[in-house]
């Protein structure tokens, strides 16, 4: 390392304003940053010592995505091996799956940050780590078999319209991952109508087997075919069809665990989204007016990308609110909107991914609400103070 640091501080002086390469400045310095940490300290007026930055707090979060994305590439690997009736063990599974896992990773990061870069060049302003995270759950919340020239556009779209136009990292007022899922199932619904599982174009050659069904938990939801559904602990688990990283709930909670012990995510959102999603699945058990109705609010935590949304999607500190009540508010309407939108609307499965962009939306005025409550109080407490003092 320290042969590396040597090299860039003698390549340093010539990305600097004055240099041959002062235009590279933002990219050399991204570079720089991602290696070692910045040099840069404070020199006069209060500020704050903290151990903790935007690389770190993205750090963590990759960190939270590892049980999701290890369990995911087992799973693929798992249900494609399933679908043409052979059982080649785990770690077969888990090659197969990441083979077929890596391509997507590699472009959603290198369309991805090849925007940021240009982005930073045009505006002449440091590269953010923020994509560091949005380029990793992209890809577990694509269908596997989706064309890679797919990818590349729901990526182009998410960061240069959901994220760059606002100003960058920081700015966005929607989640830039759901933004590009939301790109391609408008744009392509074909690959994204989440009512069948995506093993079958990975079967390279060889035939699925007959009687061999590849349909999700939710497609069968919407079929009204909640009688075929996998059993509860093997939803629970994973080890079912679905996107890569929204399948295993135990992965997703592990991750979370994650998140809260280390204060990144959000414990009152997390907790707020299963308390709404409790409440509408138990009006609707209520109501039972269909099979899908009828089914227990707990299966609905465990299919489709309700867990995962939960975890990694709502807790999104940029575009979720902000304020500790609007917090409880945000998450709760969330899962309300997301099992609602999911059981009445049958033509689409998934409710979550609306569910949270909606939110995302009405964020800010539920903060600004919630603020304005707490100064409408504070006033009313000193107005009640000045008439005693008066008295």
């Amino acid at each position: 390392m320290n042969s590396l640091r040597k090299t860039i501080d003698k390549l340093k002086p010539h990305f600097e304003e004055g240099g041959r390469f002062s235009k590279l400045r933002s990219v050399f310095e991204g570079f720089e940053s991602f290696l070692f940490v910045s040099e840069k300290v404070t020199f006069r007026g209060a500020h704050i010592r903290d151990s903790i930055d935007l690389k770190r707090t993205m750090t963590v979060v990759i960190i939270a995505l590892m049980p999701v994305l290890l369990f995911g590439c087992y799973n693929t690997g798992l249900q494609h091996f399933r679908s043409i009736g052979e059982d080649p063990g785990v770690l077969a599974s888990f090659w197969f799956g990441f083979v077929k896992l890596l391509p997507l990773i590699i472009v959603s990061y290198v369309v991805g940050l090849g925007i940021e870069f240009i982005a930073a060049q045009i505006r002449g302003h440091e590269i953010n780590e923020g994509y560091l995270v949005t380029g990793l759950l992209i890809p577990l919340i694509m269908p596997i078999d989706i064309p890679l020239w797919m990818l590349a556009l729901s990526v182009a779209f998410a960061v240069i319209l959901g994220k760059e136009v606002f100003g960058g990292t920081g700015m966005n007022i929607f989640n830039p991952a759901l933004l590009a899922r939301a790109f391609l199932f408008f744009s392509y619904p074909g690959w994204m109508t989440g009512d069948k599982v995506w093993t079958e174009g990975l079967v390279s050659g060889a035939g699925v087997i007959d009687g061999y069904s590849g349909a999700t938990p939710l497609g069968l939801c919407a079929l009204g075919e909640t009688a075929k559904l996998p059993s509860f602990m093997n939803m629970f688990l994973g080890t079912i069809p679905g996107s890569v990283g929204e399948t295993s709930t135990v992965a997703i909670l592990l991750g979370a665990v994650i998140l809260i012990v280390t204060g990144i995510g959000s414990w009152k959102i997390i907790v707020s989204v299963f308390g709404g999603g409790l409440v509408m699945g138990l009006l609707l058990n209520a109501l039972s007016a269909n099979p899908y109705m009828e089914l227990p609010f707990y299966y609905h935590f465990v299919m489709g990308g309700f867990a995962f949304g939960a975890v990694y999607m709502a807790t999104d500190p940029v575009s979720g609110s902000q304020t500790e009540t609007g917090k409880w508010i945000y998450g709760f309407l969330i899962g309300l909107l997301s099992i609602l939108f999911r059981v009445l609307n049958p033509a689409y499965p998934e409710g979550v991914m609306l569910a949270i962009l909606l939110m995302n939306l009405f964020a800010p005025l539920i903060d600004y609400y919630v603020v304005q409550s707490n100064i409408r109080r504070r006033l009313k407490r000193a107005q009640l103070a000045t008439n005693n003092l008066v008295k």
